[in-house]
């Protein structure tokens, strides 16, 4: 009831429109039902008179007929035409919807789940719920006024004949129950396998450098064949369920017409049918059977919309980890003073990766993390823009404890610049708007000034209009670190973290943008991790950071005279 109740919600926006559409529905599936009683009342009455009378009552009758059809005309264009483009603007609301709940969603989603997954249910999916949306009233109603009108009818020609038509329509009804359950596992599965069909192409494509660098085309052929061919049992067992469905309902429908043939021949044979009663039954058996036959079909695209839709939901049921409380409250412009307290942190409530850290940043002063790889640097940096929330402790910017922030309040004084820098597929200009999308052109050309990346972009064919293509592809490590510095300079945030943004550059690149580092740190409160010591010499305080723990902290002058795990550090890297 509650996947119904989702799915009716994304009719309402649009109820005349579906109105109109059922009464049209409603006008075509009446005219379908007025053929034959004209048929039956011209055998029985006016084909008995004149053939002047005759003349003249066909002539009325086509005119009116033609009439009607005329506005049948008109009726089916609208439920194709308009119909289809009820069923669009749902699917453009769903995919609304469903994008606007991934941007939600936290961190811990996007490490459990596949982006191939993500998109395979954005997109496949929705296709066959928009064909549920707009096909499933329409096939519904169609069906219903043709098979009662027709059987009820059916019964005022000969009621006997009429329970034997009942006996072997139940006997499909009771069949197509049963199979519905096999076909409802059968798509979902069908759902699942197209599903990890479409991560594998993503993981590929989006490492076709690292697959052609290796020359490893072949191994990536063979993982994805795999895959393919786990769909193609999926397809096969859903056609084998859709074969078996089809050919007993088909065999059913033949046996009601022996039945008929019989039961027709028994019965004029003792005079108490009319061998034209017979011809006009026959006519709305057809008309009976179409819309069964409708209704058969439409099972089929019933699970697999439905099927789309519980994914849709499961999806949107989703709630995010991190949210906004309650009562979270705006976070007025910082000062930057930053206090971590007694935080232990773990992932999916596993073994802890940060032990009792606490520390403190003084507005304006800068606060290094150093250490090995793995000990929990990244994660504590992580904490402070809450994109996880910490197990135990607590993090305060200004006195405000973060989880008591509006998310957005707090994410916007904060600005990060990491190692692993994205670039959206776009112009150089979209992507250090990014940063602040109402800037000014003067605000965009300083920002990268500052950031000693625009003489570069000048000197593209487009300059700041150059499209730099999918993750940056035309750009070198160091241009895209100077594109994302320069987004922040844009985004002017009083808190600043670097997350290991110069650790896999060359010299000279590095150069550069230790110069727009240290440009943007002025007057900020900065948080930074970097494998390079000699890029946090100057910091107020480093701490080293081993399993979790606070192993050190002071000064680089102070760690180095304590002759520890700083001290080997640095021996290891000057």
């Amino acid at each position: 009831m509650e996947l119904c109740k989702r799915f009716i919600h994304y009719y309402r926006p649009y109820r005349w429109l579906f109105l109109a559409d059922i009464v049209c529905v409603v006008i075509a599936s009446a005219i379908d039902l007025l053929f034959p009683q004209l048929l039956n009342l011209l055998t029985k009455d006016v084909f008995q008179r004149g053939s002047a009378e005759i003349m003249r009552v066909i002539v009325w009758i086509g005119i009116g007929l033609l009439g009607l059809y005329l506005l049948r005309y008109f009726c089916m264009y609208f439920i194709t035409s308009w119909g289809h483009v009820m069923g669009a603007r749902m699917e453009t609301d769903m995919r609304r919807d469903l994008f606007t709940h991934y941007q939600r969603l936290s961190f811990s989603y996007y490490d459990k789940n596949n982006t191939g997954e993500m998109m395979s249910r954005i997109v496949s999916d929705l296709f066959d719920i928009t064909e549920l949306c707009h096909h499933g009233p329409e096939t519904l109603l169609i069906s219903s006024i043709k098979i009662i009108g027709s059987f009820a009818i059916l019964l005022t020609i000969n009621w006997k004949m009429t329970l034997i038509l009942l006996a072997v329509t139940l006997c499909m009804i009771v069949f197509t129950a049963v199979q519905n359950k096999r076909m409802r596992h059968t798509f979902a599965d069908n759902r699942k396998k197209i599903a990890v069909v479409n991560a594998r192409i993503q993981d590929s494509l989006s490492g076709i450098r690292v697959v052609k660098s290796f020359a490893n085309e072949a191994m990536e052929v063979k993982k994805f064949e795999g895959t393919n061919q786990a769909f193609l049992e999926s397809k096969k067992n859903s056609y084998k369920v859709m074969g078996l469905f089809h050919a007993t309902n088909n065999f059913m429908q033949g046996i009601l017409y022996i039945a008929i043939l019989v039961s027709g021949g028994y019965f004029i044979a003792q005079g108490t049918l009319d061998p034209t009663e017979l011809a006009v039954y026959a006519l709305y058996i057809g008309l009976f059977l179409g819309p069964v036959d409708m209704l058969l079909h439409f099972t089929e695209q019933f699970q697999r919309g439905f099927s789309g839709f519980r994914r849709f939901c499961e999806i949107l049921s989703q709630i995010p980890d991190i949210r906004d409380n309650p009562d979270a409250e705006e976070l007025p412009e910082t000062k930057g003073h930053v206090i971590y307290k007694n935080v232990c942190f773990s992932y999916d409530k596993g073994k802890e990766v940060l032990h009792d850290i606490s520390f403190e940043i003084k507005p304006g002063t800068t606060v290094a993390l150093a250490g090995a790889s793995g000990g929990g640097k990244s994660t504590i940096c992580s904490l402070l823009s809450r994109f996880y929330d910490v197990g135990s402790g607590s993090v305060t910017i200004d006195g405000y404890d973060i989880r008591d922030l509006k998310l957005q309040s707090l994410r916007k004084q904060i600005g990060i610049v990491q190692q692993d820098v994205y670039i959206f597929n776009g112009t150089v200009r979209e992507n250090i708007l990014y940063g602040k999308p109402d800037a000014t052109e003067e605000e965009l050309i300083l920002a990268a000034q500052r950031a000693n990346i625009h003489e570069f972009i000048l000197s593209l064919p487009d300059g700041y209009d150059s499209e730099l293509g999918e993750r940056g592809v035309r750009l070198s490590g160091g241009q895209k670190q100077r594109l994302s510095i320069a987004r922040v300079f844009l985004k002017n945030p009083p808190i600043l973290i670097l997350d290991e943004a110069t650790s896999a550059l060359d010299n000279e690149s590095e150069r550069k943008i230790q110069a727009a580092i240290t440009e943007l740190s002025k007057g900020r409160t900065v948080l930074v991790i970097a494998h390079r010591l000699s890029t946090i010499r100057n910091a107020d305080e480093i701490i080293v950071i081993e399993d979790g723990k606070t192993a050190e902290r002071g000064t680089h002058d102070s760690l180095l005279k304590q002759n520890g795990v700083y001290a080997k550090y640095h021996a290891l890297t000057e």
